[in-house]
């Protein structure tokens, strides 16, 4: 059957609001200071932000699974809401990654975390368009 996630969300005042999983992790969620008070990320803001999250885990998982030693790891991702559409339509993310191990190796590793990511399946499934850019620099 699948593993079952519990996220809740309760209005403190105005547009803030706390989110939590059901576990012991909670954070704000919040509108920019023209509409809200700015004490946290969008809604929206935070899905992005957990594909960055999503991406980076399953990069070190594969890396340490592959026993590929990764010094840093960063990952920057853009995206574009459009107003036709409401949401997110285009993704653009840019992977750095420094390492001592051959490039096409970590080049491998990372677009194998891409594809599987769990949050990014949400997105390729919604249709959103996807351009990455994976940087080697070696340590």
């Amino acid at each position: 059957m699948g593993e079952t996630l519990h996220a809740s969300a309760k209005l403190v005042r105005g547009f803030l609001q706390t989110v939590d999983d059901g576990r012991t992790h909670s954070i704000c969620l919040d509108l920019p200071p023209e509409d809200g008070t700015d004490l946290g990320p969008t809604a929206l803001e935070l899905c992005i932000m957990s594909y960055a999250g999503c991406i980076a885990t399953i990069s070190a998982l594969v890396a340490k699974n592959s026993r590929v030693l990764i010094r840093d790891l960063e990952v920057k991702v853009e995206a574009v809401k459009s107003d036709a559409e409401g949401t997110i339509t285009e993704i653009d993310s840019h992977i750095k990654v420094k390492t001592d191990a051959p490039d096409d190796k970590i080049r491998r590793i990372v677009e194998l975390a891409i594809k599987t990511c769990p949050v990014g399946k949400l997105f390729q499934k919604a249709g959103v368009k996807e351009k990455h850019n994976i940087t080697v620099e070696k340590q």
